[in-house]
């Protein structure tokens, strides 16, 4: 870890000298536009999260990163989370599969609830987390996307609610000469996927743009069917006013894709022992054929037993639709801009959840001992076989062991209508300028859902067998079965509610110039939200088979219902300063409150935990530019409290995540980000990212009798101090070929799983690289992933190792990263 911190951190040195010292290749110095700023590379960029209005990037007084589709193209991510998590300040999980990812931002301990997706800066749903989906499910990224422009800090709770940070899509629009791209990309983890585009003129000042993808894949991960099926949809027509434009848009998805969730490593009896030949380290998974045809039973408000089929190879299943629409115009130097949208959807569920560790075959028989006598008579001895058939499975012909999953089925109908209506204008005053926006923001949005967990004996092997644990007596006759068909408990965990809630924010923002070069910048948000809902009670229940003990603890409906009401209001503030000595050199510091209130979700929740959460976050920064080289170093520490990381954790003896440990405290993160590019030539770029920080717990409180001076000063879960990474880019021409040759070289640091860092997630480092060539109008891309199959683990499972670990030092549950792979992509522009 040494040698990969003192390597980037000599590259992104070698950034600053170069971003400090004279373009001396440049004889006439660097070339400048009739302002007098750089006409070429980064620092020109311009960028309009965040802001009052369109700036560059080197003038913004906050960290904002620009990713351009050339960007994408050499980043070549496997999902959205690998693309954000190649910013500093982002340590994001890529594991899960295609949506659904963990983003983290500058240590606020959430996995994805301070991120605010959003599309032409309007979210598509309000909140950032809705029922298991976040912003990744119902925007992804395709060549219909212009750039994507993200917000660390600084401004983003005035800009957005419950944000830390902000991923802003811009979509491509039309001008008045047509345009279009198509390519085809093949992966050897048979992928299949079409991307398209096409934009143009309409006649008339008006223009059109229409892009998306269609997709198949197998997936990184062999379930037995497939990972990811479907696609997206987007498209905008743009009418040209003389003073501004208004835009039309609309947004459909319709996608699988399937989850895929941690796995064991290593057998939990002896550490050192691997399971890779029972569960392969980069292909397997619990995600079996086996779960296909699931039946969920559980006994209604009537008092009647329901059954409902599942197939797990449906996954996330998010259909999707939104329209849009912006107006902006310039009104005698008032900017008035108003956007508006409509988005419904509907996301069906299903996944198959890691619980406890592999167990001993005969010690996991053994303690249904008790359980099984009292229900069936004195039982002789257990035996395994197939779920559903009379076919013996000996546990110690293979591992030796045997294990738990959780299969979960949730289905979700959501909505969001949301708006903004913004002015700005700029006024000369007898000292300096002042920049003022003034803001209004609302939505009406709410969602329900309908939740079953059952859980499952299965064996230990990729694309497991589900068990069945039978009882016999003396005499070898089946007296009664431990489960059914391989459910070890039916309705461990059954829920119903719905919710809605209407919003009303109001914001400012005022950007006082000073003098040229000196900001000074201060914004307020003011938040009311009003909740309403209800939730479905339930009540454990004995289905009544007295063949099986799997159905003797289920919860049941017992008709009634709860309501509940909440409308908590926040209101988050930023102050910032900015001083550019020229158009190479600036410094700036941002002080930021954000508050964010308890979700909707509350309200249709049983016993919810409610609480407001306080983030208060401070930056400086040092901006270096010099043609297309630049170095951002930002100094950050975020003060989280009150940090509710209370769980609520798995009881194998119920089957339920039932168990609540309630931890109460603060999260402190001090920390350094380096963002730089170096242009050595003009053939050759390095850039580079570097997170350091320092991720605490502090002052914890417990209220059922854990140990809360064991987290104290400890590592915030899953957050490593180090992380960042390196990539190089090749790029000439030959023979009438552009060629692109480039690299990546990513490095997470070391994480722990549980609160009282009892088992780390290793330090791991990943190689990629890929090459592109272009003639004419044709692209030709071939990138390949994880080249030297680097082992690396993620999340750890969650579900049983969150307070004090795995048993062993080293993690032997998680989700491994993704294994070497390669996609090749022919395309072609016009």
């Amino acid at each position: 870890m040494l040698k990969t911190v003192l390597a980037t951190g000599t590259a992104l040195l070698a950034l600053t000298v170069c971003a400090m010292a004279p373009a001396h290749a440049q004889t006439a110095g660097p070339e400048t536009t009739a302002a007098g700023d750089p006409a070429d590379g980064e620092a020109d960029d311009v960028i309009i999260t965040g802001s009052t209005r369109a700036q560059r990037r080197f003038d913004a007084s906050y960290a904002i990163n620009t990713i351009s589709q050339e960007d994408i193209e050499k980043i070549a991510p496997v999902n959205f989370a690998d693309l954000i998590g190649q910013l500093p300040g982002f340590q994001t999980e890529i594991t899960g599969g295609e949506v659904q990812n963990i983003y983290r931002i500058r240590g606020l301990p959430n996995d994805g609830g301070f991120v605010s997706f959003q599309q032409d800066g309007l979210p598509l749903f309000h909140e950032n987390d809705g029922v298991f989906f976040r912003g990744d499910a119902i925007l992804k990224q395709d060549l219909m996307t212009e750039r994507v422009e993200v917000v660390r800090g600084g401004p983003a709770p005035v800009y957005a609610s419950y944000s830390g940070a902000i991923v802003n899509a811009i979509t491509v629009t039309g001008g008045d000469t047509p345009r279009g791209r198509a390519q085809v990309t093949l992966g050897d983890t048979g992928l299949y996927r079409l991307d398209a585009v096409q934009s143009g003129p309409l006649g008339g000042n008006t223009y059109y743009a229409i892009g998306g993808f269609l997709r198949y894949h197998d997936g990184y991960r062999d379930n037995g069917f497939p990972n990811d099926k479907g696609g997206q949809l987007r498209a905008n027509i743009k009418h040209d006013l003389d003073n501004g434009s208004i835009k039309l848009n609309v947004n459909y998805v319709n996608d699988h894709n399937v989850f895929y969730l941690p796995i064991p490593t290593a057998d939990p009896r002896n550490p050192g022992v691997s399971l890779d030949p029972y569960i392969d380290y980069f292909n397997g998974t619990m995600n079996s054929p086996a779960l296909r045809n699931v039946d969920l039973r559980y006994r209604d408000g009537a008092g009647v037993i329901q059954n409902r089929t599942s197939d797990l190879s449906d996954g996330r299943h998010m259909q999707m639709g939104n329209i849009g629409i912006q107006y902006d115009a310039d009104h005698g130097g008032w900017l008035v801009s108003a956007k508006a949208g409509y988005t419904q959807g509907k996301l069906d569920f299903s996944a198959f959840y890691s619980t406890t560790n592999p167990a001993d075959g005969a010690s996991f028989a053994n303690g249904y001992l008790a359980r099984a006598t009292s229900a069936f008579g004195a039982v002789s001895r257990f035996g395994y076989v197939l779920a559903g058939t009379t076919t013996a499975y000996d546990p110690n012909a293979a591992s030796g062991l045997v294990m738990q999953g959780q299969y979960r089925d949730i289905h979700s109908n959501f909505y969001s209508a949301q708006a903004n209506l913004s002015v700005a204008k700029r006024f000369d005053t007898g000292i300096g300028s002042h920049d003022l926006k003034l803001g209004l923001y609302a939505s009406l949005y709410g969602e329900n859902s309908t939740t079953t967990y059952q859980n499952y004996l299965i064996e230990v092997a990729s694309k497991p067998r589900t068990l069945d644990l039978v009882a016999y007596s003396a005499a070898g006759a089946v007296l009664g079965r431990v489960t059914d068909n391989g459910v070890l408990n039916y309705a461990a965990t059954l829920s119903k509610g719905d919710s809605d809630a209407k919003m009303i924010a109001i914001y400012a923002n005022d950007t006082w110039e000073i003098v040229p070069g000196l900001r000074i910048d201060a914004g307020i948000r003011h938040e009311r939200y009003d909740y309403e809902g209800w939730a479905a009670l339930t009540s454990q229940a004995n289905l009544g088979d007295v063949t099986t003990l799997a159905d003797d603890t289920t919860r049941a409906f017992t008709g009634a219902v709860v309501n509940a009401g909440l409308s908590p209001n926040v209101t988050n503030w930023t102050v910032g300063a900015n001083y550019d000595f020229n158009n190479h050199i600036g410094i700036y510091g941002r002080a930021s409150h954000l508050e964010t209130p308890p979700n909707v979700q509350t309200v249709m929740s049983i016993n919810p935990t409610i609480i407001t959460t306080v983030a208060d976050q401070y930056e400086v920064g040092l901006k270096l530019a010099a043609g297309r080289s630049y170095l951002y170093v930002t100094g950050f520490y975020t003060n989280f409290d009150p940090l509710n990381a209370s769980f609520l954790a798995y009881d194998p003896n119920t089957g339920r995540n039932d168990v609540n440990v309630p931890f109460i405290g603060e999260a402190q993160v001090k920390g350094i980000e380096f963002d730089g590019a170096w242009r050595v030539s003009p053939w050759f770029t390095l850039n580079g990212a570097l997170t350091i920080s320092d991720p605490k717990y502090k002052n914890f409180q417990s209220s059922t009798g854990a140990d809360p001076e064991q987290a104290e000063g400890n590592q915030i879960v899953r957050q490593p101090k180090v992380y960042g990474n390196i990539r190089p880019s090749f790029d000439f021409t030959t023979a009438g070929t552009d060629v692109s040759v480039y690299g990546r070289y990513t490095y997470m640091g070391k994480r722990y799983v549980d609160l009282y860092n009892n088992t780390a997630l290793p330090a791991y480092g990943t190689v990629g690289a890929g090459v592109t060539l272009r003639r004419g109008g044709w692209q030709l891309q071939l990138v390949g992933d994880n080249l030297f199959n680097a082992h690396g683990l993620t999340e750890g499972n969650t579900r049983t190792d969150s307070l004090s670990g795995q048993g062993s030092a080293e993690a032997i549950y998680g989700r491994p990263i993704f294994g070497r792979n390669f996609r090749l992509v022919v395309g072609t522009s016009w």
